[in-house]
């Protein structure tokens, strides 16, 4: 999914793996090379009880050091929904682009966090969502598995935000935490596979299946939430 910054869209949904790859930080392309996307706050962090909390938000773009950006000046330092510049925004990563309306082979085929079978809404109702979530720093609490930077830009696409749905689950891959992650789906057995392997097969194809059960693209629990609906609800 990587790109060129001269192959941007207004109203693409990009992100950048972090920390050597272990979580990704996503956002809304706005336009003049300005990005919105949402942050961890300080000591409320991710809420995992667990090192990921100190890892994830020592590398966000809210505590980024180089604070004198001629673009984002301070900005850089908040939380919450916030936008940056496109160089802030990728902290010294590399560009990604997320994807829409893939099949189910390019679903099952690419890593968790990287695209949807979900097809997006227009650019402009993309970037209406994300400049209103921005006016009003409305995207609830940060919580690393439920209410993420992913969840955020995936809402501004699609209008599905899948904690209204039941049980409020999280529908992102934000972090690569599961061995099973690194299937990329089922398919034939290996030659050569053993019986001690078939664990570790069942394992990567539960969690394909999970993954694809958990995708807003094919969620019958959900509904499209008006921006003004959301924003209602977080106050």
């Amino acid at each position: 999914n990587k790109i060129k910054e001269g192959e941007l869209h207004i109203g693409d949904h990009i992100y950048t793996w972090r920390y050597g790859y272990i979580y990704a930080h996503h956002g809304i392309y706005v336009s003049r090379d300005i990005v919105i996307h949402f942050n961890p706050a300080p000591r409320q962090e991710v809420e995992t009880g667990t090192a990921l909390d100190g890892i994830i938000f020592s590398s966000s773009t809210s505590r980024r050091s180089e604070s004198q950006c001629p673009i984002c000046g301070d900005r850089s330092r908040n939380a919450g929904v916030i936008s940056t510049c496109l160089e802030c925004f990728l902290s010294g990563g590399k560009l990604y682009r997320f994807k829409y309306g893939v099949s189910k082979s390019v679903f099952y085929a690419q890593v968790r966090g990287t695209c949807t079978l979900a097809t997006t809404d227009s650019s402009e109702d993309v970037i209406h969502r994300a400049e209103t979530l921005l006016a009003n720093n409305s995207f609830g609490n940060y919580k690393l598995f439920k209410n993420n930077c992913e969840d955020f830009a995936i809402y501004c696409k699609t209008g599905y935000n899948p904690h209204f749905g039941a049980g409020g689950r999280g529908a992102s891959g934000y972090i690569l935490l599961s061995a099973a992650s690194a299937f990329g789906g089922p398919g034939p057995l290996p030659i050569g596979i053993t019986f001690a392997g078939f664990p570790v097969l069942f394992a990567g194809m539960s969690y394909c299946f999970y993954r694809y059960l958990s995708d807003v693209g094919v969620r019958k629990d959900l509904k499209k939430i008006p921006v003004e609906e959301l924003v209602d609800a977080s106050v």
